[in-house]
């Protein structure tokens, strides 16, 4: 049972997910899985990410739990396509996966690790702090458009390097 004087730094979703990673006894499948890359952001992992929500073994093979981080992402086929793919190298070619909606997906599963690989990368993550470019970390921005390269990011411009950057929606 949770400590009640205690302020959770996760949010009740993310502590579970990083619990059932932690806790699985096939790490293995884990670890093949940190090598499937976001197809938009290719810098980061699905685990990072926060879409892979669990992989576990089974009498009927391998099971790998995904939730989008929008209802009608065209990445995730992509997604589960090259999970298939990675785990298939490794032998495990016995694969279902699972979408699950619920919980929804939120922008407070990004690993503070994803926060600094999208920055590097050029694409700022949500922050819940004063938006800042990517590239000169200057907060002096304007929005351009509420959807940007993908529906899932908007639009911005820097106003002290000109350069325009995608900007994660926080949700």
């Amino acid at each position: 049972m949770p400590n009640a004087d205690l302020i959770p730094l996760l949010p009740e979703e993310e502590l579970a997910r990083r619990t059932r990673r932690a806790e699985s006894p096939h790490p293995e499948l884990w670890s093949i899985l940190d090598g499937v890359m976001d197809p938009e952001i290719p810098v980061i992992t699905l685990y990072e990410l926060g879409v892979l929500q669990d992989v576990y073994l089974d009498d009927d093979g391998v099971h790998l739990v995904m939730t989008p981080t929008y209802i009608g992402c065209p990445a995730m086929g992509v997604m589960e396509e090259d999970a298939r793919a990675a785990l298939a190298a490794a032998g495990y070619t016995t694969v279902t996966v699972e979408m699950r909606l619920a919980p929804a997906w939120t922008t407070a599963w990004l690993t503070p690790e994803s926060r600094r690989k999208m920055a590097e990368y050029g694409v700022a993550a949500p922050s819940g702090e004063n938006i800042q470019c990517p590239q000169c970390r200057s907060e002096a921005v304007v929005i351009i458009s509420e959807f940007g390269s993908t529906a899932c990011k908007a639009l911005y411009r820097c106003q002290s390097c000109s350069e325009p950057f995608d900007l994660f929606k926080a949700i």
